[in-house]
């Protein structure tokens, strides 16, 4: 019998915790059509702005990769999150006339996400932030496939739900698990305990931040 991969322990360690941001109020209005336009329009504030952290988040990551290659990917992740993801919130900035400026960021539970995102990519190395950015990244792949095969009237969620089972997102959430499963492969086990406390710790704060478009 093949021995566990290093993400599919995580994934087993915090299947309570993810199975909870899976049935979340939000992934659940999503996937039956019924998500208000006024929370769509918060969580696309709250959401664009995470973006710009994010891409502070995958420079970290850059800047302690080990190895070229990593590298070059994640020197395309911050191409695509720069002039794909945040392209997309300008344009449905515009389209929908939202003023990003009059939502407060600030509220504890949008705040709470940027800052432990930030403080796990900025206090730890290399893996500590993949295993954060594959909380998230797992995360939206799993859900928003199931929301994808459902009718959405907004054209605009549905663009959202759609680029995350894009194949481009799909390969780059494959790829942090991937990182992962060759680490763990020499790892001591208290760092591989520590790396799934850091994915249960982002899942968690993803849950809080994802309560924030309904406050």
């Amino acid at each position: 019998m093949a021995a566990e991969s290093l993400s599919d322990r995580i994934l087993r360690e915090n299947d309570a915790v993810l199975g909870a941001m899976l049935s979340h109020r939000f992934v659940e209005d999503v996937k039956n059509d019924r998500l208000s336009k006024e929370a769509f329009e918060r969580y696309l504030v709250y959401e664009g702005a995470f973006v710009d952290s994010a891409i502070s988040i995958f420079a970290y990551a850059a800047a302690t990769a080990g190895t070229m290659p990593q590298k070059r990917w994640l020197i395309a992740v911050l191409d695509a999150l720069a002039n794909e993801q945040i392209a997309y919130f300008e344009r449905t900035f515009a389209s929908r006339g939202i003023d990003p400026s009059s939502f407060d960021t600030r509220i504890p539970e949008v705040e709470a996400f940027r800052v432990g995102m930030l403080d796990i990519a900025r206090r730890g190395g290399f893996l500590d932030t993949v295993a954060a950015m594959f909380a998230a990244e797992w995360m939206y792949w799993t859900w928003c496939r199931q929301a994808a095969n459902r009718p959405i009237s907004d054209p605009l969620l549905k663009e959202w739900v759609d680029m995350h089972v894009d194949p481009n997102f799909a390969a780059q959430a494959q790829w942090l698990k991937n990182e992962l499963d060759m680490a763990g492969e020499t790892l001591e086990d208290d760092e591989t305990v520590r790396l799934s406390a850091i994915f249960g710790r982002a899942m968690q704060l993803e849950i809080d931040f994802h309560d924030a478009p309904y406050l």
